[in-house]
């Protein structure tokens, strides 16, 4: 294997220590490592951590590192914190009580509860306390709080024991010291929280940088992320920067107007209009209008001294029609009388509803034009495109201009200055990047078919597209360019072209499968393709793949109207990859595969697998997740994947369809599954049983780790033995980890690519990973734009006995293969077509959902619809690659 700059070896400690030095780059984020050589049958081995140091070297994205004095030999386990905040085993409850002493002030308070806590309690103990704070004056009754009186009890959970953390780093314990780790952590978040908004691990606020609108109401605010975590170099502190979307801090009637673009809120709103923001969306169309304020906290702005209220819905008519009894219980008034009478003010926007506070049975309604979106109020819906690429390109930074802002936001926030994590805990945090040595793998030779295409996939045509203008010349168009670039298309449709206004998209997609249908069935032969050129980018999209892929059997491929009209050589070159693939092909083949040198694949019948579960946006609490499982079907190719997709319970990311058993009173136990599917798939494509399996899994955060594995591993080994007794072929299972914040800066400008960030192929598995697990990041791809985030890879069981090499260069590989482009991409293919296959099924239940990320909390429709079974995908669609 080449090495550029003198390549560091990763196989074994002692080799990385003697080898000569490559090119070092500065890193954030965090990882793991691990299971270098060694590791038996079964799962990773591990060689031991460095030891635990007074000043451990830590990788920033910013990991400034962090340093934490060992504890005495003779107190290996020191105290928890008995200082605020409290450590998360600590449980707390209030109730009313009589008045005890009241104390000078709150801290004051919170000071002698401190005290008498850290005197009286040890591990197992419970102290019930009665605090008494005191009173604040205000203006009026604004800002006023009255004296308040608790019941307190405090149970002493557990000692943060840092040995326990020491002989981990040592490689003397197996498991991490999760809640010695938690409780540092917490202490080092105690200032940023009192400061700064946060939002999960990170912090933001307008004094962070830069803000600004993104449209509709909504605007970003910079901010930074941060977590500790143990690497071989001990605790290392993980900070980037990031940003979020919030309201804007702008009157309710601005915000209205933005959010459903209107121009005057003063006269009568139209019909649309009034059901847009009268209702916020009892219709099923304006949904997530409805729970844009619900909610939020706004401030009545009328008087003097404002007033926070949280509004939890809207009024059922205008203002002017809205009367409720004022609390003197005279007449009922509405809300427009009502302020003109008590306060002298006219209000203008009487066509709009009012804003509700308090609960429905004791309501409190609030003008709009009164009342304004109190400021640090994070925007949790899904952006919109415009947003999307608005939040793009205004936080969109070169590698160097994010490490010096990475650099800014750790001097800004002084964490070795700070008084508590400095003094009361004896942290030190030091304010540099770490340098880590890498390693940059050689790109693979691919081999190219002369026309792209195998022989006998010459595929038959059939063109649909909306109505346009010079459809005929933009359709003639389309086949020459395809037919010369890539796909060798035939260019004589079957039937005539089709045209069709949107709404009308069923009938006429029913009319073009019933000709097809007839004209073909004298040749024995049935539909491969249907090109479709869509009206606009949104519309029938989804629509169309649904009827396609669940009905009629029929692939397809949709077109951009604006792209293809410019008859563009590079769009008509990816169109014409999808093309190849959807019908049957492949675009490249590793040179090694059909050479079979290939370590630990071609040697043996190997199937590759890649799986993912996407989840819906925010706000769509009625929407199942989607699993997906795709497994390559060409060995020892490995370039066409089958795919597989099903629903499960809203938010669950353990997929439950891997393997299925149950008892039928006429065939006794059945079993089924995506994975024993899969396997039965590969026998038939290649005449082979699988002999190993590379399982590629997406989108598992390290807390899912044990529970995935344990459940997923289960499900593989049951498809497989219920196929054959004692059929049990070795497994590989990596978790593929995108989200999360290590970064890799280049020390040496002049190894970078054309856009400042590493080269592709750059790998790292020392000192940022984890101190005994098997993992190392990988940035496989060129950057394009801004800053290339490396993908972690993490072995969480090896029965194939993988060495660090041969499984780094065969991911580097694989990121060479993928279908859709060209260009090496950042994700292994595998994973990445589980991850397309799972958002094209999203589709199949339209009108139910829309395309999404993540989100939480759940309904009572969310609860009956979350085991709703997808359409079923015709078996032809599923024998070729239909999401790419």
């Amino acid at each position: 294997m080449s090495r550029r700059g003198g390549g560091r070896r990763s196989d074994s400690r002692q080799d990385q220590q003697s080898s000569s030095p490559s090119p070092s780059f500065q890193r954030g984020g965090g990882g793991g490592r691990g299971g270098r050589g060694g590791r038996g049958r079964g799962g990773p081995g591990y060689h031991p951590a460095p030891a635990f140091t007074q000043a451990a070297s830590t990788p920033a994205s910013a990991f400034p590192p962090i340093s934490r004095p060992p504890a005495p030999a003779s107190s290996p386990a020191a105290p928890a914190p008995s200082v605020a905040p409290t450590p998360p085993e600590a449980v707390a409850s209030s109730s009313r009580a009589p008045p005890p002493k009241a104390a000078a002030s709150s801290s004051a308070a919170v000071e002698e509860l401190r005290r008498e806590v850290e005197q009286k309690l040890t591990v197992g103990d419970q102290l019930t306390k009665d605090v008494r704070f005191p009173s604040r004056p205000g203006f009026g009754t604004v800002g006023r709080k009255r004296e308040r009186q608790f019941k307190v009890a405090i149970k002493f959970a557990a000692k943060a024991d840092l040995h326990h953390l020491q002989q981990f780093l040592y490689g003397r314990q197996m498991d991490a010291p999760q809640e010695t780790i938690q409780v540092l952590d917490i202490v080092l978040r105690a200032s940023p929280s009192e400061k700064y908004t946060t939002v999960g691990r990170s912090f933001f606020s307008s004094d962070l940088g830069p803000r600004g609108e993104l449209g509709d109401g909504i605007e970003y605010w910079r901010g930074y992320y941060q977590s500790l975590r143990p690497t071989q170099m001990g605790l290392s502190f993980n900070v980037d920067v990031s940003a979020r979307s919030f309201f804007e801090p702008i009157m309710v009637t601005d915000f209205v107007a933005k959010y459903f673009r209107l121009r005057d809120l003063s006269r009568p709103l139209s019909e649309q209009d009034r059901i847009k923001v009268w209702f916020f969306g009892f219709s099923s169309e304006c949904v997530s209008e409805k729970k844009s304020l619900k909610g939020i906290k706004v401030e009545l702005r009328h008087r003097e001294y404002p007033k926070s209220y949280k509004i939890t819905g809207v009024s059922n008519k205008p203002m002017s029609q809205t009367f409720f009894t004022p609390d003197d219980n005279s007449s009922d008034v509405s809300v427009v009388q009502y302020f003109r009478a008590r306060y002298n003010i006219g209000l203008r926007y009487t066509s709009l509803p009012a804003l509700q506070a308090g609960s429905d049975s004791k309501p409190i309604y609030l003008p709009m034009e009164l009342c304004r979106i109190v400021e640090g109020q994070r925007y949790t819906k899904k952006l919109n495109d415009r947003q999307v690429t608005a939040l793009l390109r205004a936080t969109c930074q070169r590698p160097h201009e994010r490490e010096n802002s990475i650099k800014q936001m750790v001097r800004r926030n002084s964490y070795s200055r700070d008084e508590l994590v400095s003094n009361e805990f004896g942290i030190q945090v030091k304010e540099e990047l770490t340098y880590v040595d890498a390693r940059v793998l050689p790109p693979p030779m691919l081999k190219y078919h002369e026309t792209g295409v195998n022989q006998g996939l010459i595929p038959n045509m059939v063109r649909e597209y909306d109505k346009q203008e010079n459809g005929e010349w933009w359709d003639g168009g389309f086949l020459d360019m395809c037919e010369l670039l890539y796909a060798g298309i035939q260019p004589k449709p079957i039937i005539p072209v089709q045209s069709a206004h949107p709404s009308q998209i069923e009938r006429a997609l029913a009319d073009v499968h019933k000709q097809c249908t007839a004209k073909l069935a004298n040749e024995k032969k049935r539909l491969q393709l249907l090109i479709i050129i869509l009206p606009d980018l949104s519309g029938s999209y989804g629509k169309i793949k649904r009827i396609c892929e669940t009905e009629y059997g029929i692939v397809s491929q949709c077109c951009q109207p604006k792209q293809a009209a410019k008859l563009s050589k590079q769009y008509f070159e990816n169109v014409a990859l999808k093309i190849n693939v959807k019908v049957g092909g492949r675009n490249t083949v590793l040179n090694d595969a059909i050479q079979r040198r290939i370590p630990l694949v071609t040697d043996l019948p190997t199937i590759i697998f890649g799986a993912d579960v996407t989840h819906p946006a925010p706000g769509e609490d009625s929407v199942p997740s989607i699993a997906a499982v795709v497994a390559s079907m060409d060995w020892p190719e490995v370039t066409k994947y089958r795919g597989l997709v099903s629903a499960q319970a809203h938010r669950e990311e353990i997929i439950q369809d891997l393997y299925k058993s149950y008892h039928d009173p006429d065939k006794g136990l059945v079993h089924s599954g995506m994975i024993r599917e899969l396997l039965i798939s590969f026998r038939r494509a290649t005449g082979f049983k699988p002999g190993r399996i590379i399982f590629y899994r997406d989108g598992v955060s390290e807390g899912q780790f044990s529970q995935v594995l344990l459940h997923e591993m289960d499900a593989i080994r049951k498809a497989c033995s219920s196929l054959e007794e004692g059929y049990l072929p070795r497994v590989t299972f990596v978790v593929v980890q995108k989200r999360h914040h290590t970064r890799l800066f280049p020390v040496d400008r002049g190894q970078t690519d054309r856009s400042g960030n590493v080269l592709p192929g750059t790998v790292i598995d020392t000192k940022i990973c984890h101190p005994k697990e098997f993992d190392f990041y990988l940035n496989s791809h060129a950057g394009i734009q801004g800053t290339s985030r490396p993908t972690h890879y993490h072995v969480l069981y090896d029965e194939n006995s993988f060495t660090a090499d041969g499984l780094q260069i065969l991911t580097n590989n694989l990121c060479y293969t993928y279908a859709r482009c060209t260009r090496s991409v950042s994700i292994v293919p595998p994973a990445y077509y589980a991850h397309l296959a799972a958002f094209r099924a999203r589709y199949y239940i339209e009108g139910e959902t829309s395309d999404g990320g993540s989100s939480s909390g759940r309904s009572t429709t969310a609860r009956s619809r979350e085991f709703q079974p997808l359409p079923v995908i015709k078996d032809n669609v599923k024998d070729v690659m239909f999401y790419c």
